[in-house]
């Protein structure tokens, strides 16, 4: 009978106890979360981002955008070729002071001498200089040079996350999409995300296309094949208006607007492509 007493009041004190601490522990992942909410906003509305990159938040929606990939503001996060840093605007700040931003771009030495090589080397003077004219959102920004046809984008299992926003159409077309998603597994950590938003045709297209659109199944197809596991499809960058069977691809859609003045107020009524926007997960046991 002893013995019985003893082991109900264990359970009780046992019971107790979880029911003390759980609350806890639910407030404290909330409070967790409206902070990184609250400083993801701040990013987002901070003053030194380019006012033409954000009259275009209503075509890529960050906020949902990175919600819908699980970005954390302590997370290492490794954006693939940024450009002219859009979402650097809004990951640098928000990942300054408790995680790290890691901006990959093209190595402009892996081309010979002539026009890709130029291109590229301007695109990361143009760049260096953005993270110069920003020291208290960019100061802290690393930036990894990668070879297209053997991408190394970090130490293996060194990132919590992958982004890259409408990129996989010229890495199809260059040759180097099987490679490049191959990098980003290598340097994911094990349960780590890759994010993918990209142009979505109608369907499957040819390797050679020029349209700037390649079929989800596509990318999806590359991302399995370097071994990651699909975990979520978003429709947040969706666009219904967009026809995908433009003359001149995507690019005669906003912001580019390669088009006839003519055209202008057709392909402003249109806005940015359509998109998907993808999450992969690394598997835990990789």
């Amino acid at each position: 009978m002893r013995s019985t007493l003893l082991l109900a009041a264990a359970l009780t004190l046992a019971v107790s106890a979880c029911a003390t601490t759980a609350p806890s522990i639910d407030a404290s992942a909330g409070a967790s979360a409206s902070a990184a909410a609250a400083s993801l906003d701040a990013a987002i509305a901070g003053s030194w981002r380019t006012p033409a990159n954000v009259a275009r938040d209503g075509f890529r929606h960050p906020k949902e955008t990175l919600g819908f990939f699980g970005v954390e503001p302590d997370d290492t996060v490794v954006e693939i070729t940024p450009g002219a840093g859009w979402y650097t605007e809004i990951l640098a700040p928000y990942l300054r002071e408790r995680g790290r931003y890691v901006a990959a771009i093209v190595d402009p030495m892996a081309f010979d001498a002539g026009r890709q090589r130029d291109y590229y080397a301007k695109a990361r003077t143009d760049f260096e200089a953005k993270l110069a004219g920003g020291p208290a959102q960019y100061d802290r920004t690393a930036i990894v040079a990668y070879n297209p046809k053997a991408p190394v984008f970090g130490a293996p299992g060194s990132a919590d996350v992958v982004l890259t926003f409408r990129n996989v159409h010229n890495w199809r077309s260059g040759g180097t999409a099987e490679a490049m998603f191959k990098g980003f597994h290598d340097v994911l950590k094990p349960g780590g995300t890759l994010g993918v938003v990209e142009h979505r045709a109608k369907a499957d297209v040819p390797a050679d296309d020029r349209s700037g659109y390649v079929g989800q199944a596509q990318v999806i197809a590359l991302a399995q094949a370097a071994g990651f596991v699909l975990d979520g499809q978003s429709e947040v960058n969706a666009n219904p208006k967009d026809t995908k069977d433009h003359p001149n691809g995507v690019w005669m859609l906003p912001p580019v607007n390669r088009h006839e003045p003519a055209d202008a107020a057709k392909y402003k009524a249109i806005g940015e492509s359509d998109r998907m926007t993808l999450r992969f997960k690394k598997p835990p046991q990789a």
